[in-house]
């Protein structure tokens, strides 16, 4: 099923969503990778207030080609979420309910989604030159020295996604392969 989601994606929103559906999302998203996790954890370690307000966000695991003359941003394929799981959960009860990415996630990810009403959403790897164009502005607007990893608030129209975990841990790589196998037995 096919659905439209405009950010802010409230827990309430997140936990409608199921795993398998097409979406397409509208509105700001953030972009952070590795180290820009790293840093954003240490920071609520410290009590200290993040650059980017957390709550309701959606997190786009994206490190951005730059951009050309005339355009917000440059290509901006997903990159693989397995290297934010160490800080994924700790994001996610301070309030994040969306991140974008490709790849597996760990369990302990898998149940701070359950816990707190959070999704991962899939983006196509190797298309980055086509979703950059649902970017309509992009800003950073922290840890520039970071370059492409820095932290950048994105305006989107119409970001093709597919939920592949939803909150309730329904996992679109094991439920797919597993109907894809039974098919096969047929």
């Amino acid at each position: 099923m096919e659905k439209r989601i405009t950010t802010p994606l409230t827990r309430e929103q997140a936990r409608e969503l199921k795993s398998g559906d097409s979406v397409l999302i509208s509105g700001v998203i953030y972009t952070a990778r590795d180290a820009a996790h790293k840093r954003l954890v240490e920071l609520v370690k410290q009590g200290k207030e993040l650059p980017l307000d957390i709550k309701d966000s959606i997190i786009y695991y994206v490190g951005p080609t730059p951009a050309k003359e005339g355009q917000p941003i440059g290509s901006a394929g997903p990159t693989t979420s397995y290297r934010m799981d160490a800080y994924s959960p700790t994001l996610i009860e301070q309030g994040e309910t969306g991140m974008i990415g490709k790849g597996k996630r760990n369990a302990e990810v898998i149940e701070a989604m359950k816990k707190h009403g959070a999704v991962y959403f899939g983006a196509i790897g190797g298309c980055g030159a086509l979703l950059s164009n649902c970017v309509t502005k992009a800003e950073v607007i922290a840890y520039e020295d970071l370059g492409a990893e820095a932290i950048r608030r994105l305006e989107v129209k119409d970001l093709p996604v597919v939920v592949i975990i939803d909150s309730e841990g329904n996992n679109l790589y094991e439920t797919g392969r597993n109907k894809y196998l039974e098919s096969l037995n047929k």
